[in-house]
C-alpha cells in the first residue's frame, strides 16, 4: 500500500474507536435479591468465583461487581506474555469500585494511567431471574487499541433489557500489540497480546457469569470501532471459538488485511532500538531489557498512529478479510454497521489540533491524504464526489473517508459473513446526533464516529449534550435491537420495525434514524461502493 493511502488507515487507527472519554464512573446500582450464586451479605452483595469471593454493591435495581481481576498482573515477566490466571485470594474481595485501567497517555479520548495491574472486568447485573441465567453481552472498548477503559460506559439501560453486561480491560498499545521476536512464544508467535487478554475475559465469563446470573451459552461479544476490529478478530481467531455464540460490531471493519509477523516484528525492533534494548546480544537479552524499561518509557517510544493486530500465527492465522472470505471463522450470528459521517470526527479532529481548514482550494491535496494514490486518482475521486454537493468542503473530505474507509468496507464484510452465517447490516443516520467529543469546527459533525455510543451507553464526556425526546426513542429502539441480538440471535424485539437479514442479492440496510428505524437498500449506491470496490481492485 502507498504510503499515504498507509498514513489514513494510521489515522483511523488514532481515533478509532473513539469512545466516551469519562463515561460515568460509577454507574449505582440497587438492592434486591441476589443473583444466583450471590449471596446478601453486610456493606454489599457476595459472589464467588473461581477465585475467590467478591462483594459488589447495589442501588438503582442493578448490582455491580467492580474490578474484579480476571488475569495476573502482566509485569516484570509476564509483561509481553499471555495471560496467567490470577492468585487465588481469601476472605471476600472489595469489588464496589473500579481497579485501574491499562497503561495510556493522557488524551481526550481515555485517562492517563501507568499501572500495569490492570486486568480486570466489571459485571452489571439484575436481580432473580430464572435458573437458566440471563443472555450476557461483553463490551469490549475502542481507542486505536491504544487508548481507552472499561469504566467509560454506563451499561444500565441494557441491563435493564434483561441482559448482564461484562465490561473489560485489556493491554493497549506497545504493551498489549508490540511484536518482537526476543518475545516470541516457543510457537514463534508475538504480538496481539490484548487480544489473548480479551479471550481470557470471556474464559473467565465461561467459567463464573452463572454465579452473576448470567448464562454462559449464551454470550455476545460486542465492541465499537477498535472494540469492533477487536470482535472481528475474536471471531477470525481459533482461539476464541465456542467463547461467544453472537456479535456485535459497530464501526469495526476499518483494517481487515493485518500485517504478516515479519513486519510486525521489524517495528517491534525498531521499538527495541528506540528504548535502548536493540543492540543486546541474544533474544533472551533483549527481552530481559524490554521487561526492565519504564511503563512511562514504553508509552513515549510507542506508536502515536495507534496498533493493529499482526498475523501472529497463533491469535490470528490469517487477515480478517480473508477467513470471511473462506468462510474460516467462528459462525455466529452477527450485527455489524457504520454511521453516515463517520470520517467527520477524523476532519474536526485534525482542524483542531492545528491541521489545515479544509478549503476548496486544498480539496485535491485532502483527498490524497486521507485516501493516498496520486494526484489522478485524487482528481477522479473529486469528480465522482464534487463540491457542490456538500454544505462544505469539509463535508466533502468527510464523505470520501467515510465512504473509503468505514461504509464500504463494513458492506464488504457484512457481504462475506451473510453467506455462512445469520448477519443484520445497520447504519446510524441521526444527523442530529450530539457530538459530545469535540467542539465546534465549522461544519455539522452529522452522524459522526462514535455518535451512536450515546444511544446505548450511559456516558460522559468533555462536551454536554442531550438526546431530545424522539432521540430517546431512538436510543431506547436501539438497545432493544442489541438486546435482541443478545436474547436470540435476531434483533427484532416485539413492536419494533422488523430488520431482516442481510443477503447480497438485495442488500437490506436498517437505518437507526428519527422518528423510526428503516430498512433501506441503497446503501451501496449512496457511499459509491461500486466506485471504491475498482479503486481497490485497481491498486491491488
Amino acid at each position: 500500500m502507498p504510503g499515504k493511502a498507509r498514513s489514513w488507515r494510521l489515522r483511523a487507527r488514532i481515533a478509532a474507536g473513539v469512545m466516551a472519554a469519562s463515561a460515568l464512573a460509577g454507574c449505582a446500582t440497587s438492592a434486591g435479591a441476589a443473583p444466583a450464586g450471590a449471596t446478601a451479605a453486610a456493606g454489599g452483595l457476595v459472589a464467588k468465583t473461581q477465585f475467590g469471593a467478591v462483594r459488589g454493591k447495589a442501588a438503582g435495581g442493578i448490582h455491580e461487581f467492580l474490578g474484579i481481576p480476571y488475569a495476573a498482573p502482566p509485569t516484570g515477566a509476564l509483561r509481553w506474555h499471555a495471560p496467567e490466571p490470577p492468585a487465588h485470594w481469601t476472605g471476600v474481595r472489595a469489588a464496589a469500585a473500579f481497579a485501574p485501567h491499562c497503561p495510556q497517555s493522557a488524551s481526550p479520548f481515555g485517562r492517563p494511567s501507568t499501572s500495569e495491574n490492570c486486568l480486570f472486568l466489571n459485571v452489571f447485573t439484575r436481580p432473580g431471574g430464572s435458573r437458566a441465567g440471563r443472555p450476557v453481552m461483553v463490551w469490549i472498548h475502542g481507542g486505536a487499541l491504544v487508548t481507552g477503559e472499561s469504566d467509560d460506559y454506563d451499561p444500565a439501560a441494557l441491563v435493564n433489557d434483561g441482559v448482564t453486561v461484562v465490561t473489560v480491560n485489556y493491554r493497549l498499545g506497545a504493551l498489549g500489540f508490540l511484536a518482537d521476536s526476543a518475545l516470541a512464544d516457543p510457537a514463534g508467535a508475538a504480538g496481539n497480546y490484548g487480544l489473548m487478554d480479551q479471550q481470557a475475559a470471556l474464559r473467565w465469563v465461561q467459567a463464573n457469569i452463572g454465579r452473576f446470573g448470567g448464562d454462559p451459552r449464551d454470550v455476545t461479544l460486542f465492541g465499537e470501532s477498535a472494540g469492533g476490529l477487536s470482535t472481528l478478530s475474536q471471531l477470525v481467531s481459533p482461539g476464541a471459538r465456542g467463547l461467544f455464540q453472537r456479535a456485535i460490531v459497530e464501526s469495526g471493519s476499518y483494517d481487515l488485511t493485518q500485517a504478516p509477523l515479519a513486519g510486525a516484528e521489524a517495528a517491534g525492533a525498531a521499538f527495541a532500538a528506540k528504548v535502548g534494548c536493540g543492540a543486546r546480544p541474544g533474544a533472551t537479552a533483549t527481552a530481559a531489557c524490554l521487561r526492565a524499561v519504564p511503563v512511562a518509557a514504553v508509552l513515549a517510544a510507542q506508536s502515536a498512529g495507534g496498533y493493529t493486530p499482526d498475523l501472529d500465527g497463533r491469535v490470528l492465522t490469517q487477515s480478517i478479510g480473508a477467513a470471511l472470505q473462506d468462510g474460516q471463522f467462528n459462525r455466529v450470528p452477527v450485527v455489524m454497521g457504520t454511521n453516515h459521517d463517520e470520517w467527520r470526527l477524523f476532519v474536526g479532529l485534525s482542524r483542531l489540533e492545528g491541521g489545515a481548514a479544509v478549503t476548496a482550494a486544498g480539496y485535491l491535496a485532502q483527498i490524497q491524504g486521507t485516501v493516498g494514490g496520486s494526484a489522478v486518482l485524487a482528481a477522479q475521486v473529486a469528480a465522482r464526489y464534487p463540491l457542490a454537493s456538500y454544505p462544505s468542503p469539509a463535508a466533502a473530505v468527510g464523505a470520501v473517508g467515510t465512504d473509503a474507509i468505514f461504509a464500504c468496507p463494513s458492506l464488504r464484510a457484512v457481504s462475506l459473513l451473510s453467506k455462512f452465517t445469520p448477519t443484520y447490516a445497520y447504519e446510524f443516520n441521526d444527523e442530529n446526533a450530539p457530538e459530545r467529543f469535540l467542539p465546534a469546527a465549522g461544519f455539522a459533525y452529522g452522524a459522526a464516529h462514535a455518535s451512536e455510543i450515546q444511544y446505548l451507553f450511559g456516558i460522559s464526556a468533555p462536551i454536554p449534550g442531550v438526546l431530545t425526546p424522539a432521540q430517546r426513542r431512538l436510543a431506547a429502539q436501539m438497545k432493544g435491537y442489541w438486546a435482541g441480538q443478545a436474547r436470540r440471535g435476531a434483533p427484532a424485539p416485539a413492536g419494533q420495525p422488523a430488520w431482516p437479514r442481510f443477503s447480497a442479492a438485495t442488500q437490506p440496510v436498517l437505518s437507526l434514524n428519527t422518528p423510526a428505524p428503516a430498512v433501506e437498500t441503497n446503501f451501496s449506491a449512496v457511499h459509491n461502493c461500486a466506485f471504491w470496490a475498482a479503486i481497490a481492485a485497481a491498486r491491488a
